[in-house]
């Protein structure tokens, strides 16, 4: 089934103890479309200005990704991050952001996106995302990412939108602060209230844990990682292969979804091994499937 991704474009900067990675291609949209193409097509939305210097068609080459939603403005410039990580590098400190193209006026969704069935709107202002929303006409599943920015000051455009859709999928720092609530399961149920039929709680290396509005509940540890030089991005791969394989099987019963997170999660432990692409980008579908299988094998008791 038809997938589609609106996000980020990025030309990013990333510092780690393993080096620093300068003016590298980055972006939610990036990651999500590396990650998600692995399982299903997709179709891509997002804007660059006319200083990107990176060919998104080379990039995607034997993937199927298309791009006729890139929209290049050549009066604007593109979306820049600079961050750095320390220590057990679980989260990024933004040293500068330029948003540049993010700033402006969301994408246009072209006429023949409109009917995509599966949508991940990746993480940006609350109502641009209920704009690019609008555009679709009847989506099966729809899911979002947000953060921290958006819950404390746009937090009634949020929960508009979150009324409006399946899934939310956010860290575990920004689920408790969208709920007011320190225990995770809690919080899970709170945001459930608040109209989502499902949330996925990622908490890094510790895993994830899905709730649904049904009762039910999924516990996955992460993959145990050894080589971890660049987390940029793994959770948008995450949500990439998650999303993919949902397209793929056509469904978003339970069952799939707890297949969908733990491809979610071999995505991303691929993605942090390297920096920028490096790591998903060198991935395959086999590499992905036998990962997933010693994942089983390691929560099997």
């Amino acid at each position: 089934m038809s997938l589609l991704v609106n996000g980020s474009i990025g030309i990013d900067t990333v510092k780690t103890p393993f080096g620093v990675s300068e003016n590298c291609l980055g972006g939610s949209a990036i990651y999500f479309s590396m990650a998600a193409s692995f399982f299903a097509p997709v179709r891509f939305t997002g804007v660059v200005g006319n200083d990107c210097p990176f060919d998104l068609a080379k990039t995607f080459a034997g993937r199927n990704v298309d791009l006729a939603g890139l929209e290049v403005r050549k009066e604007s410039k593109t979306f820049r991050w600079s961050g750095s990580y320390k220590g057990s590098m679980n989260e990024a400190t933004t040293e500068a952001v330029e948003l540049n193209v993010l700033a402006e006026e969301p994408p246009k969704v072209p006429a023949a996106y409109k009917d995509s069935q599966f949508v991940f709107l990746a993480n940006t202002n609350p109502a641009i995302q209920q704009q690019i929303l609008q555009q679709i006409d009847e989506p099966v599943f729809t899911a979002v990412d947000t953060m921290n920015y958006w819950i404390e000051n746009n937090l009634n455009d949020l929960k508009a939108l979150l009324a409006k859709i399946d899934c939310l999928i956010i860290n575990e720092d920004e689920a408790r602060m969208l709920a007011n609530e320190a225990n995770l399961i809690c919080a899970a149920d709170a945001i459930l209230d608040m109209g989502v039929e499902v949330i996925v709680i990622k908490k890094g290396e510790s895993g994830s844990i899905v709730s649904a509005v049904s009762g039910e509940r999924f516990a996955l540890p992460a993959w145990p990682s050894v080589e971890v030089k660049d987390p940029t991005g793994a959770g948008d791969c995450f949500a990439g292969a998650m999303l993919g394989y949902l397209a793929s099987v056509n469904q978003a019963d339970f069952e799939s979804l707890k297949t969908a997170v733990a491809y979610g999660t071999v995505a991303a432990s691929f993605s942090i091994s390297d920096f920028s692409l490096k790591g998903i980008g060198s991935a395959s579908r086999e590499m992905l499937d036998a990962r997933l299988q010693e994942l089983k094998k390691l929560t099997q008791f």
